[in-house]
């Protein structure tokens, strides 16, 4: 069966809520300000495309190819990103809401997270490697087995982990942000 694909189009204001995408192949898109809740996005290419302002909660991501994809205002509740392929999995998020979503086992290396709500999301297991969190919230966030190594956490807030359970060699705190990283030893900090 031959790949459909779309190559530089501005899809703008559709409505993509419970089905699958027409084509298999999306290059140089921009979606804008569309709906994709509980759509199936299963094995559909992504490469060199941006999202803004849409919704794609609950969204089905099963070895969906993401390549230097970026979402911007958007809104990603409870998105299994671990079910995307690996292969050169790459994402950007500003200004997005991603709660309840889950990074386990992937790679976010050297990324910039801005200005995002990643409350309760699952990165264990994940590769954070100099990636910047800038004023993220990561209220509940879990962080396990996970490497942390020069990942910049000085404008996150509401984190905690363990450094125990965690690779944070030269990973960046603020002074207030130490709290997230003591909060096993139930102690009061004044």
């Amino acid at each position: 069966m031959e790949k459909k694909r779309t190559w530089e189009e501005v899809i703008d204001k559709k409505d993509f809520s419970g089905t699958k995408l027409p084509n298999n192949e999306y290059e140089n898109c921009q979606f804008k300000q569309c709906t994709f809740v509980n759509a199936d996005l299963s094995n559909i290419k992504f490469s060199d495309c941006e999202f803004v302002d849409c919704n794609l909660s609950n969204t089905k991501l099963h070895q969906t190819s993401m390549q230097d994809v970026r979402f911007k205002q958007c809104k990603l509740l409870g998105l299994h990103f671990d079910n995307c392929n690996a292969f050169l999995f790459a994402v950007d998020f500003e200004d997005c809401i991603l709660n309840l979503s889950t990074f386990y086992k992937l790679s976010l290396k050297k990324k910039i997270v801005k200005n995002c709500s990643l409350q309760e999301v699952d990165f264990a297991n994940a590769d954070l490697s100099g990636t910047t969190f800038e004023n993220c919230d990561l209220t509940g966030a879990t962080f396990e087995n996970t490497i942390l190594e020069k990942a910049d956490f000085r404008t996150a807030y509401n984190f905690a982990f363990d450094p125990e359970k965690n690779k944070i060699k030269k990973a960046k705190f603020s002074r207030e942000g130490l709290v997230g990283l003591l909060a096993k030893y139930d102690i009061e900090i004044e």
